[in-house]
């Protein structure tokens, strides 16, 4: 019983590590210590463990004093821990409406999808609150969906909203659309007053997507 609840507990401070590290990127063990409320040694030894899983790599960085320091990151190995939307079976059928349809089709696909997210949102964002509860709403959405989505204040009306996770990535690599209308929808839901511009997107590369929302 003691062993099963040890391996539980490290099962949860590893599944609280990978987190940290999609949600804010490179950490060193120190800061993912404090975080965690763990020792810098504990963090580590679950570190080298998700290393040997090839979960993780690290990467030496300077510091103000001392000798560099590691800071770890998730690889691409990591995303299976992920919700992915069924990914295979997403580029499968973008693939075949394609084939069979042309571009036309996977437009008035995408078209369709579109129109149905639009009224989903919108059932569940309030059209006159402030755009910072909006943004919190609409996050609630798409963390829902596995986005993993928070929202940042810039000041009083600027506020970067953050995806840290795409579960229709392999989809949005095949199908370059389904980022297009991301765009469109958050513009439906918010309203025509707030200025959107994509700054990170993970198809370039990014570790995450982000967006600049003004008005």
């Amino acid at each position: 019983m003691a062993g099963a609840t040890s391996r539980t507990g490290e099962s949860k401070t590893r599944r609280a590590i990978v987190k940290l590290l999609k949600t804010e990127g490179a950490l060193d063990s120190a800061r993912l210590a404090k975080k965690l409320r763990v020792t810098p040694m504990a963090v580590r030894q679950h570190l080298y463990a998700l290393q040997k899983e090839k979960m993780v790599n690290a990467e030496e960085r300077p510091v103000p004093l001392g000798r560099p320091a590691k800071f770890w990151k998730l690889t691409r190995e990591a995303d299976r821990l992920f919700p992915d939307a069924y990914a295979e079976l997403s580029v499968a059928l973008i693939d075949a409406v394609g084939e069979t349809f042309g571009s036309s089709g996977v437009d008035r696909l995408l078209q369709t999808r579109l129109a149905r997210q639009k009224r989903e949102y919108a059932a569940r964002i309030d059209r006159d609150a402030p755009l910072s509860k909006k943004l919190q709403q609409l996050a609630q959405i798409r963390s829902d969906e596995g986005y993993m989505a928070e929202v940042h204040a810039e000041g009083p009306n600027a506020f970067v909203f953050l995806e840290n996770h795409c579960p229709i990535c392999a989809a949005a690599t095949a199908c370059q659309g389904l980022c297009a209308t991301e765009i469109e929808l958050f513009q439906a839901v918010l309203g025509p007053a707030v200025k959107i511009s994509r700054t990170e997107h993970i198809i370039d590369g990014e570790r995450r997507c982000a967006y600049r929302m003004t008005i």
